[in-house]
């Protein structure tokens, strides 16, 4: 029987188990004489069969999304996707980046996605206007802040515009993707 030292001066016996293990499904022995030349059985009647290899393959992702390299149309649904992404994606970024990077987000889907579609492009300009007025607001509270005498007002003000942001962006989100017209109130447009 073999026998296999380890560095402790432990020996381990090592056998072969003649039983399968009930826990890893057996594979069936490969067949390179199929026509289909992968070698490999036919599935069992009800699985899913995957396309031959080079062969397109249904992309949910695309079909939601659409061709984003392309420039042409999108379909009401991928318009109604993307517009809910105008306002999700700056919201997740401009609270994981402290309030530095949604305005990125806005303009990138804005400048992308402003001629594919009305619904999009209304969308995309909301939420850039959005942003832009978060930004003035984020800039005139650290002033505030740092004239250190309305401390208390500029940190008030900073989580005021942060709350009405982050609601204003969910709102236009969950309107977007019902497909609903929407302007957000109290927000200067700045782009259409």
């Amino acid at each position: 029987m073999p026998r296999l030292a380890t560095s402790e001066g432990i020996s381990v016996i090592m056998t072969q188990n003649p039983q399968p293990d009930p826990t890893f499904p057996a594979y069936p022995p490969i067949d390179n004489s199929s026509a289909t030349g992968a070698g490999y059985p036919p599935p069992p009647a009800g699985q899913p069969t995957q396309p031959p290899y080079g062969a397109p393959s249904p992309d949910p992702l695309r079909s939601a999304l659409g061709d984003v390299t392309g420039s042409g149309p999108l379909t009401p649904q991928q318009e109604r996707t993307w517009a809910m992404l105008a306002h999700l994606v700056p919201l997740a970024l401009f609270i994981l980046s402290a309030g530095t990077f949604g305005f990125v987000a806005s303009l990138v889907i804005y400048l992308m996605y402003k001629d594919r579609g009305p619904f999009v492009r209304q969308n995309a300009a909301n939420s850039l206007n959005i942003q832009i007025a978060m930004g003035i607001g984020v800039v005139i509270s650290w002033i505030l802040i740092a004239t250190i005498i309305l401390i208390p007002v500029g940190i008030i003000g900073l989580v005021a515009v942060a709350v009405w942001g982050c609601v204003l962006h969910a709102i236009a989100a969950g309107k977007a993707n019902q497909g609903q017209w929407y302007t957000p109130p109290a927000t200067p447009t700045f782009v259409r």
